[in-house]
Order: C-alpha cells, then structure tokens, then sequence
C-alpha cells in the first residue's frame, strides 16, 4: 500500500544548533527516520515547507490542502508542528477528500534524547494505513477525529475538544 508523507517542519524537524544553542530548520528529519522504523512498503516523502506551526498562516494550510488533493496516493500522513496542527487538520476536514489524511508530529526534536517523534511517526503510518476515509490527528498513541481535537498546551497533550456549541 503506498503512502506520502508531506513534511512541513515544526519540532518535529527542529535540529539543535550547539554553536548557537538555538533550535532551527536544516531539511526534514523523514529520510534518515524512515530506514530506523523500518517502515515498509512504497513510501514517498515530499518536503513542502520547514515552518514552526506558529508561524503557520492560512495560505502554508493551502498548499498543505494541495499537495493532499494533488497526491496519487490516497493514504497520507502530513508532519506538522503540534501548536496549529488541529487549524490545519480542520482545513483538511471540512475540504472532505477522497483521503485518509493523519497529522502528526512531535513535543520534542527527533535528534533530541526523549523525542517522540519516531513513536508518532510509526504511529501516524499505521493509522494512515488502518482507518477511512477522512482527517484524523495522531498524536502518542491516541487518534482523534479532525473536528474534535486540541491540544492542551498546559497538559501538552492532545485531547478531544468540546464540540457542544456554547
């Protein structure tokens, strides 16, 4: 079963700089992650942007939204920063394509010790290739529906968000 993978940065693809001791963008950590989770069948990796989530804006969610329409493969895991994952997983939703789409990313750097990101990553693929139709959020171990999802940044954790109109 085929698969894309989109990358789009976030923690997920932050590389620690020990020169300058900050936190910055150097290309997507999917290439070298991919042969470590030994994660089999086609796998196509395409890098559409290295952006921190919070600087995401709606036009990043467009082309994000494109590449999804575009893909020939129906089965889609899109890595993204955890601040804004559930805006985005919200304009791939309410867009209704003919894809399983899963988002994922990570609370910590995949070259950092600790990091989540290769758990989230195997993760992700799994649901990709498991559930319907439709836009799912997973985050360590949980999937959550695109319309009921936040993050709790107190928490730092995802949970389903009350979708009971006010």
């Amino acid at each position: 079963m085929s698969l894309r993978i989109l990358a789009t940065g976030g923690t997920f693809d932050k590389r620690y700089d020990p020169i300058s001791g900050t936190l910055g963008f150097a290309g997507t950590h999917l290439h070298e992650i991919l042969p470590i989770a030994r994660i089999e069948g086609e796998v196509r990796v395409q890098e559409l942007m290295q952006c921190d989530s919070l600087d995401m804006t709606d036009a990043h969610r467009a082309q994000v939204l494109a590449a999804c329409a575009a893909s020939p493969e129906e089965r889609i895991v899109v890595v993204h920063g955890t601040d804004t994952m559930a805006e985005t997983a919200r304009t791939l939703g309410r867009a209704g394509l003919p894809r399983t789409i899963v988002l994922t990313g990570a609370m910590l750097p995949f070259d950092l010790a600790g990091s989540d990101a290769l758990f989230n990553l195997g993760f992700a693929v799994a649901c990709a290739r498991l559930l319907p139709h439709g836009v799912h959020v997973a985050m360590n171990a949980q999937v959550f529906a695109w319309d009921a999802v936040r993050k709790n940044r107190t928490l730092g954790v995802f949970e389903i968000a009350d979708t009971t109109p006010a």
